[in-house]
């Protein structure tokens, strides 16, 4: 039983890769769709999605076989509820992509952006798309400091988010009502994304070590050793 029980959750770990590198595809493609004004890259994200959303199925489909025939303890248990919650997080990560993507060819050939916010928003790019190429590795080395990195960093995220804010609000807003609205639009778009990369990496550290860190991951540990 034991064989077979590391084998399905071989098949699920393979998955989750997939929607991990399917869905840092996903942000880089939405990124160079709405910089480059690429309808075929917009086009892409936005046919992708359904794969994402087949790959989040199974996962959970073996993982509840996966509760129910075996019956994990302790660690094994504990992977397999953290999967569970990784997959659903991936998959919104993937349509907040696709909401980025729709976003350009809603706005098409008209760019969705204006120059005015275009340096915020390659800034943004730059983080999401590196963030979840970090999730990717982590999944495959568990490398738990590298994921209380990213969850420190997310106030990087957070100042980039108040900046779009600040822009719309402002008198010297140089576009049109739709693009306003396109900017307080994508601007969330990408705030979440990082809020669930953050919510990616509390979680692989659960499943490494079962410690749940707060945004302020290192500062929890001392306390509790503290009060010991």
């Amino acid at each position: 039983m034991r064989v077979i029980f590391t084998q399905e959750l071989k098949m699920v770990a393979d998955n989750l890769d997939r929607m991990s590198n399917g869905v840092h595809l996903a942000i880089v493609k939405a990124g160079q769709a709405l910089l480059n004004t690429d309808i075929d890259a917009a086009q892409e994200v936005i046919d992708g999605d359904d794969q994402l959303d087949k790959l989040e199925n199974s996962i959970l489909e073996h993982c509840v076989k996966l509760l129910a025939q075996q019956s994990p303890v302790a660690t094994d248990l504990r992977v397999v509820v953290a999967t569970i919650r990784l997959a659903s997080t991936f998959e919104r990560m993937g349509d907040l992509a696709r909401h980025i993507a729709e976003t350009t060819r809603r706005a098409y050939p008209n760019s969705a952006i204006i120059d005015q916010t275009r340096e915020i928003f390659e800034k943004m790019q730059e983080f999401d798309a590196t963030v979840s190429a970090e999730l990717t590795s982590i999944l495959n080395t568990r490398d738990t400091e590298l994921a209380e990195k990213i969850i420190v960093n997310d106030d990087v995220l957070d100042n980039l988010h108040k900046q779009t804010f600040d822009i719309a609000t402002s008198d010297s807003w140089e576009g049109s009502r739709q693009q306003i609205i396109d900017l307080v639009l994508l601007g969330r778009y990408y705030e979440r994304f990082g809020d669930h990369a953050v919510s990616v990496a509390r979680m692989l550290i659960y499943m490494v070590s079962g410690f749940d860190p707060t945004k302020q991951p290192q500062l929890e540990k001392d306390q509790e050793v503290s009060n010991k």
